[in-house]
C-alpha cells in the first residue's frame, strides 16, 4: 500500500495507522469516530505491535487522533487497498477441494450519496463461502458492465466458475472467461430476446430431471427442479449446456402458489458437473448477498453511514470485506458474534491479522 502523504510532517507509521483501522473494524468499528475510539483505548502493548513509535523522551507511545486517521485513509489508494485484501484473504485462505466457485455483484453505497455527487457504486467478487477476492469501483458515469473484466484481471481464474446475474450475461464477458480458463453460469433473460427464445422453446418435457431438492424455511414450501441439455451450437460464445430451473414456492401462512422458470447457459461441458452441483451454484450465488451485502448493510450499518469523504466509503468498505473474510475464514458464520468477541479483547483482531 503506498503511504498517500507528504513526507514533511509525519508523526505516525502509514503501515500502523492502516493496520489499526483494519483491526478496529475486525473490532466490529463501523465508523472513523469508532475507529478513533478502539485505537485511543488501546494498551501500549497493542500499541506497539501495531508499528506506532514510542515518544523518544517519556518512551510512551501517543495513539493517533481519529481526525488524524479520517484524512490519511481518504487519501488511501482504494484499488491498492482492495488488491491487498485480496491477496491477503487468498493467502490467508485454506486450500479447499473442487472447484473454486466465485460470485461477482455490484452495490451502492447508499448514504455516500450528496447534493452533488451520485452514490459510490462497487462491483465486488467472493467465493462461494464467503471470501471477498477483489472490490473494483464503478465510474460514476458508466455501470457494472465494464468492471468486469478489470475486477477479475488479479484473481487467478483457471478452472474456476463465474456467476452473476443477468446483466452480464455479455458475450465480452463469456469470451473473457473463456480466455482466463474460466467457466461460467450465465442467467438468461429478455435482454437477450432471441437466446431466451431459443433455449425457452427447448424440449424441456421431453428432457430428463437432473436435480430435485425440497426444502421449507421461512415459512414456505420450495421445490426446486433442475434440468440440463447439451447444445451444438448457440448464438453465445462457448455455450456448451442450457439449463432450467424451475421453482415451486408455497407461502405456509396464506397458501399462495408462485412459480418461476429461469433460463441459463454454461461453458461447461456435459459431465463437467453434476445436477446437484449446478443447482447449488445458481442457488450459491446469492450468498453475495446474504454473506456480504447484508452483512455489511445489517451488521456494519454500511447504508446508514453519510461517510462520503474523497476515498472513505470505498474504503471503508473494504475494511469491512477484510474483517468478514478473516472472520470466515476462522470459522464464524455470525459475523455480529464473531465482532463482539474480537471487540472484548484488543490481542484478538491482532491475533486473526497475524500480529500477535
Amino acid at each position: 500500500m503506498p503511504d498517500p502523504r507528504a513526507r514533511r510532517g509525519i508523526r505516525h507509521p502509514w503501515t500502523a495507522l492502516l493496520t489499526s483501522a483494519a483491526a478496529a473494524v475486525l473490532a466490529g468499528a463501523a465508523s472513523i469516530t469508532a475507529i478513533g475510539e478502539w485505537v485511543a483505548d488501546a494498551p501500549q502493548r497493542v500499541l506497539a505491535l501495531l508499528g506506532f513509535r514510542p515518544d523518544p523522551l517519556t518512551g510512551l507511545i501517543r495513539p493517533p487522533h481519529a481526525t488524524t486517521v479520517r484524512l490519511v485513509l481518504a487519501a488511501a489508494d482504494g484499488d491498492a487497498l482492495d488488491r491487498a485484501i485480496g491477496d491477503f484473504l487468498q493467502e490467508r485462505q485454506t486450500p479447499s477441494p473442487g472447484r473454486k466457485v466465485i460470485a461477482v455483484d455490484g452495490k451502492t453505497l447508499r448514504g455516500s450519496r450528496s447534493a452533488t455527487r451520485a452514490a459510490t457504486a462497487l462491483i465486488a467478487a467472493m467465493t462461494h463461502s464467503g471470501q471477498v477476492l477483489a472490490q473494483r469501483q464503478i465510474d460514476r458515469k458508466s455501470n457494472e458492465i465494464p468492471a468486469f473484466a478489470p475486477l477479475l484481471d488479479g484473481i487467478d481464474l483457471t478452472d474456476a466458475v463465474i456467476t452473476a446475474d443477468a446483466l452480464h450475461t455479455q458475450h465480452d464477458h463469456a469470451s473473457y472467461l473463456h480466455e482466463r480458463g474460466a467457466h461460467y453460469l450465465a442467467v438468461i433473460k429478455r435482454n437477450h430476446p432471441g437466446l431466451h427464445e431459443r433455449v425457452r422453446r427447448l424440449p424441456w418435457r421431453d428432457i430428463r430431471l437432473d436435480h430435485l431438492a425440497r426444502t421449507r424455511a421461512h415459512h414456505r414450501d420450495e421445490i426446486r427442479r433442475l434440468k440440463t441439455a447439451a447444445f451444438a451450437h448457440i448464438d453465445y460464445p462457448h455455450a456448451r449446456q442450457a439449463l432450467q430451473v424451475v421453482r415451486w414456492r408455497r407461502d405456509m401462512g396464506t397458501g399462495k402458489l408462485t412459480i418461476e422458470r429461469i433460463y441459463l447457459v454454461t461453458s461447461l461441458p456435459p459431465g463437467a458437473a453434476d445436477g446437484s452441483e449446478l443447482a447449488a451454484w445458481i442457488r450459491g450465488h446469492w450468498r453475495i448477498e446474504n454473506q456480504l451485502h447484508h452483512v455489511r448493510d445489517r451488521t456494519f450499518h454500511e447504508d446508514a453511514s453519510h461517510i462520503r469523504t474523497r476515498h472513505l466509503p470505498r474504503v471503508m468498505a473494504g475494511l469491512r470485506n477484510l474483517a468478514i473474510g478473516v472472520h470466515r475464514q476462522d470459522g464464524h458464520t455470525n459475523i455480529a458474534a464473531a465482532l463482539r468477541h474480537t471487540a472484548r479483547n484488543h490481542l484478538r483482531p491482532l491475533t486473526a491479522l497475524g500480529l500477535a
